[in-house]
């Protein structure tokens, strides 16, 4: 099979175990060093995959190895200076996760330094990355299902910067275009003038191809608590709800739409869902030169809208041109997302540490 690509782990939370046992189980990765600042889930997750490089820190773990393909799976108020001391240090593919930063200057930072240094960066746990879902796109890029004539997002999440940005790389990636401009209506008030990203959003989407996307932030479709975007032609519509995607095309004798048995092609590592192909497509694309499925790129794009949604409805509803002019503009993420689960109260015990992540089928 070859040389083996060596992997770091950066993070080693709930979601880092969760990227260590993908890594740990693909055929051509092994994990080599873990960085952890939490010196017993440090030594618990070492433990767990057998991992003897454990390190408090990037910039520690970084003095003593460079590894092919870094994961960083930090909170993200530490995202920048371990994206960009990995990119600095050389390692050749580097991946994070969402919300990538509250300013967006800062995620500017990272995409700019990883580019200017041939770094592949690459997104994280994104559906976005769903084989089913990127299988979709192609098909809509290819004029499978003929001219897209307008498109809708329901129950957009209400943490705009955090869950928002699922929806809004999948429109991006669906229409293969990005957002031209927006406006936005928000709520509760007190919601709308607060410096962090929670607010239920309603607006309009424009996109540069001039199609117009509808959000809602309530659920339109009679589907509580599942964000939805549909997506349709003159006679198909595509519906992604998260994992998965339908589609319809055609109509029955009562003019209904018509759900199409599934054309998907299987692919391997299922069971541990979109992180699996998210992470199995940095891997091509450090190997191949690939496009990633979802990049660092396309958490930044995420954020600029979130940023120019709260904007909007901050102004009394003002239609907004994107990219933003004020690269300043600050948008806080949840405080769980923001320090940690450690420096709010909910920390994983060493116990719960060494236990297995199976994944889940789907």
């Amino acid at each position: 099979m070859g040389q083996k690509h060596k992997v770091a782990i950066i993070g080693c939370g709930r979601l880092g175990q969760q990227y260590a046992t993908v890594y740990s189980t693909l055929p051509n990765t092994e994990i080599v060093a873990i960085a952890e600042f939490n010196e017993d889930r440090r030594k618990a997750v070492g433990e767990r995959f057998g991992v003897k490089a454990l390190y408090p820190d990037a910039g520690s773990l970084l003095k003593d190895i460079v590894p092919d393909i870094a994961a960083v799976v930090t909170p993200t108020k530490w995202m920048k200076e371990s994206v960009i001391a990995c990119a600095q240090a050389g390692v050749k593919g580097v991946s994070t996760d969402k919300p990538i930063a509250a300013r967006l200057s800062d995620a500017d930072e990272m995409v700019e330094v990883c580019k200017s240094l041939g770094v592949v960066f690459a997104g994280g746990n994104m559906p976005r990355a769903h084989h089913h879902v990127q299988e979709t796109a192609k098909w809509l890029r290819e004029g499978k299902f003929g001219n897209i004539q307008g498109a809708l997002i329901n129950g957009m999440s209400g943490r705009i910067s955090g869950g928002g940005i699922q929806a809004i790389s999948v429109i991006r990636l669906f229409m293969n275009e990005e957002v031209d401009e927006l406006i936005c209506w928000g709520s509760p008030e007190n919601a709308v003038y607060s410096d962090n990203d929670n607010m239920k959003s309603n607006g309009i989407f424009t996109m540069s191809n001039g199609i117009q996307v509808s959000i809602f932030g309530d659920h339109i479709l009679g589907e509580e608590n599942k964000m939805i975007i549909d997506v349709w032609t003159e006679d198909s519509l595509l519906r992604w709800f998260w994992k998965d995607v339908e589609i319809y095309k055609g109509f029955d004798s009562l003019g209904k739409r018509k759900l199409l048995p599934s054309e998907f092609t299987d692919w391997p590592w299922k069971q541990f869902n979109y992180l699996a192909s998210s992470i199995r497509s940095l891997i091509s694309a450090v190997e191949k030169g690939t496009k990633l499925a979802i990049s660092g790129y396309d958490l930044r794009q995420g954020l600029e809208v979130a940023i120019a949604m709260k904007l909007s409805a901050q102004l009394g509803n003002v239609p907004i041109k994107l990219p933003l002019s004020d690269r300043s503009l600050t948008l806080m993420p949840e405080i769980y997302r923001w320090i940690g689960g450690d420096n709010t109260g909910t920390i994983q015990s060493s116990d719960e540490a060494k236990q297995q992540w199976s994944g889940y089928e789907k």
